[in-house]
């Protein structure tokens, strides 16, 4: 291949490259990569969904039974094929909505062409484009700086630290880069495959996350089936021959233990549930990235706040300056206003302060931009150096009198910031600060700030405030907001730079003037306390603290970097939908906790049938025509519509426990009803359609008490939905029995033998559940 043809590297800094420009780089293929789907595509969906284990061996059982002509048995076929089919049409109605949703998300760059600056998707960029970045962007390109006046960036994604990195004109950065303070304008060097990082959106995400623990559970189960279900099935068909059974009868009694053995549409529901989990918070403009993430913020228990844009709208308004010792209001405007101008930063607060000060012209020697890090931004204006930020950033220790009326500002509600004078610009604190004039800058609260917090609390959902504001400030806002422990509160800027962060999260509530650093460690710590933890935020100093915690919540007004982060967006950034997406966690998973049960019955007892039919000289007790109603009516159908259910009540981490105190007693039951109809039939010289046909009707009938116990607490709709799986079952008895291979019922000297038995159901269930739960279930450590 020939090489490609370079074209003008420096387009100039006031134009960038011209129409034609763009087009001829087009043309050579030096065009960036779009960010990398959150979905997989129409074609993995399917592959993944027809191409599993099961499905293999569910093709090889139905290959087996139309060996024996008797194509009845196939029906099996047809509920698998459903079943496969809900599971690819609810992924792709999900991935459709999540598609749209990213869309909306993703932010535009911001590019400089024919001497306009024009906001582009991610995949416009072309080589050599010049990018107008600031404070929060994520760099989808290899650049080079042109042109800037200080610039602090994160390239953790090389080093591995978080520390910030100064860059100044003609320095490179990497794509990936999440610039933490300053503004810049970057030449496009490398875009596409040839760039760092080419899945940006991905490129932090997949270093912390971790599977749900949901699906580890059911993948367990599914690995242990595996090697399982082959080995009985070959084992139970030489038996059947060596016993004298016909092949076809052979084949027929294998392919029905194993198709029992397939815990048919478990991984599918619980996939399925994620799936429509995504698509209802998708209705409500909340973006799901990852679908564990609806399970891990289901478990959470601890919910850490960022004041700015969660607990407070985040729109800032600038009231006032208070002058300090000679210093009069009008001079101290008039610095402020130049500093702000001179720095060039444009997060909320500067903004604030441009919409009231006004935006003059101005000249700087030095500018040090504002850093999450430093909490302080400063400039050499006409050669003297100022600094405006949090006065416990900028002092070695704040003058008593200064502090005392920061205290009495900061009580009111008021966000306090200090305007000085310094000798030089240094970090981490500049020389010797000489106070101007405070800043207070007000915040409102969201409408329904309140009612979202107090829902939850009632949630068991403790609540903490993180921030880098005076802790005074932080607690008076968190104490109109209603939060549980607001007076509680702690200065981070105060602790030392080896804080015990197992003592601080046992104690405070509030935690003010914290680093960016400081707020991965208190993640860090109530994760170390057992907690699992969601944190909200919509900054570039938050990103440590979202990269550390559970679950992840981010602004759809906030940073770039934090949105490519989060585990959810919230496309209106609008915090009370963390409401539904709380509930709609806990639905799906407490539902898919509930009905899994039911789908491991038949796996337990056509387990247990396997193992002892193996060495019985009868045929095993089911043909596959025969297990499909109690699949369909006492699990398929009835698990559909209780997944749907509310259920909000708090994780339990109890999914095994909770199976196996339904499922365990229920296939105990099974198995031993139907040994005693095995005695029964052998006594009387029943047939093995007689003996089947009742095998059917007490496997169904427990698993109809079972299905009873999952429904719980019951209300009109469960109860309806149970008494509707009933009657179908007896219809199925009473007129399709030739369909399903059962024998007729109404007979009164076989009424004699199976009355008794259906009467006995229930008392013996409640027995078997209360032995094994209390003398062996109970004794069990289950994770």
């Amino acid at each position: 291949m020939a090489p490609v043809e370079q074209v003008a590297q420096t387009p100039p800094l006031t134009r960038g490259l011209t129409a034609a420009e763009v087009t001829k780089r087009i043309d050579q293929g030096l065009k960036n990569d779009p960010v990398p789907p959150l979905t997989r595509s129409v074609k993995q969906i399917f592959r993944d969904n027809l191409l599993t284990l099961f499905n293999l061996i569910n093709l090889v059982l139905a290959g087996l039974v139309l060996l024996t002509g008797s194509y009845k048995n196939l029906l099996f076929i047809g509920v698998v094929v459903v079943n496969t089919g809900i599971g690819i049409f609810q992924e792709i109605r999900s991935k459709r909505q999540v598609d749209h949703l990213a869309l909306l998300s993703e932010g535009l760059i911001r590019v400089r062409r024919d001497g306009k600056t024009m906001a582009r998707h991610q995949d416009e960029i072309v080589q050599d484009d010049l990018l107008e970045v600031g404070r929060g962007d994520q760099l989808p390109v290899d650049g080079l700086i042109r042109e800037t006046t200080g610039l602090e960036v994160d390239e953790s994604q090389i080093t591995g630290e978080s520390t910030p990195i100064t860059k100044r004109t003609g320095d490179t950065l990497i794509s990936g880069s999440v610039l933490l303070g300053g503004k810049a304008v970057v030449q496009a060097t490398q875009v596409g495959q040839n760039s760092f990082v080419k899945q940006l959106a991905h490129s932090v995400k997949q270093q912390h996350r971790t599977a749900s623990q949901l699906l580890n559970t059911i993948n367990r189960i599914i690995k242990i089936l595996t090697i399982v279900i082959i080995p009985l099935g070959i084992l139970l068909f030489i038996a059947s021959l060596v016993k004298g059974q016909g092949t076809n009868r052979a084949i027929l009694g294998t392919v029905a233990a194993m198709g029992g053995m397939i815990p048919q549409g478990l991984v599918l529901l619980t996939s399925v549930a994620l799936a429509a989990g995504a698509f209802t918070l998708g209705r409500k403009n909340v973006l799901v990235r990852e679908l564990p993430a609806i399970e891990a913020l289901a478990r959470v228990d601890v919910l850490c706040l960022d004041k700015t844009g969660t607990i407070t709208s985040g729109k800032l308004k600038f009231e006032r300056l208070d002058p300090l010792g000679t210093t009069n209001v009008a001079t101290a405007q008039t610095i402020l206003a130049q500093l702000v101008a001179a720095t060039g930063d444009d997060n909320e607060t500067a903004q604030a302060i441009q919409a009231a000060l006004g935006t003059p012209t101005v000249t700087a020697d030095a500018v040090l931009p504002f850093s999450s890090g430093r909490k302080w931004s400063g400039a050499q204006l006409a050669g003297q150096a100022y600094v405006m930020g949090a006065p416990e950033f900028i002092y070695q220790q704040v003058p008593e009198v200064v502090q005392h009326r920061i205290h009495t500002l900061a009580a009111q509600g008021y966000r306090v910031l200090l305007l000085a004078q310094v000798d030089q610009l240094t970090t981490p604190k500049p020389v010797n600060p000489q106070a101007l004039a405070l800043i207070l800058i007000t915040d409102e609260l969201r409408p329904h700030a309140a009612d979202t917090f107090d829902f939850f609390v009632t949630q068991d959902v403790a609540l903490k405030v993180i921030s880098g504001d005076n802790p005074v400030t932080v607690a008076s806002i968190a104490q109109r907001a209603e939060i549980p422990g607001s007076q509680d509160l702690v200065d981070m800027s105060q602790v030392g730079e080896q804080p015990d962060y197992d003592r601080l999260v046992a104690t405070y509530n509030v935690f003010g003037r914290v680093t960016p650093q400081q707020k991965e460690g208190l993640i860090k710590a109530y994760q170390a306390a057992g907690h699992t933890v969601a944190m909200t935020g919509d900054g570039v100093n938050d990103l440590l603290a979202l990269r550390q915690a559970d679950c992840s919540i981010a602004m759809a007004s906030g940073s770039e970097a934090t949105k490519s982060l989060a585990d959810f967006v919230l496309i209106n950034s609008n915090f009370d939908a963390m409401i539904n997406v709380l509930n709609e966690g806990r639905r799906v998973i407490n539902n898919i906790e509930r009905v899994a049960s039911l789908f491991l019955i038949k796996t337990m007892y056509s387990v247990v049938l396997t193992l002892i039919f193996i060495f019985m000289s009868r045929s095993y007790p089911f043909e596959p025509i025969q297990l499909t109603p109690i699949s369909s009516l006492m699990v398929g159908i009835p698990t559909f519509f209780l997944a749907l259910q509310p259920n909000y009540t708090r994780i339990a981490d109890r999914f095994m426990k909770q199976v196996m105190e339904i499922a365990a007693p229920a296939a105990v039951c099974v198995v031993g009803y139907i040994l005693v109809i095995m005695a029964i039939g052998t006594q009387f010289h029943l047939s093995f359609a007689t003996t089947s046909t009742l095998s059917v009707l007490m496997t169904g009938l427990v698993s109809l008490n079972a299905l009873l116990m999952v429904a719980r607490p019951l209300n009109r709709f469960k109860i309806a939905l149970v008494l509707v799986m009933a009657a179908l079952f007896a219809v199925i008895f009473l007129f399709f029995g030739n369909l399903f291979s059962l024998v007729n019922l109404l007979n009164w000297q076989l009424a004699l033998l199976y009355l008794p038995l259906m009467v006995s159901v229930q008392p013996v269930f409640l027995l078997v559940q209360t032995i094994l739960g209390k003398r062996i279930l109970s004794r069990i450590r289950w994770r």
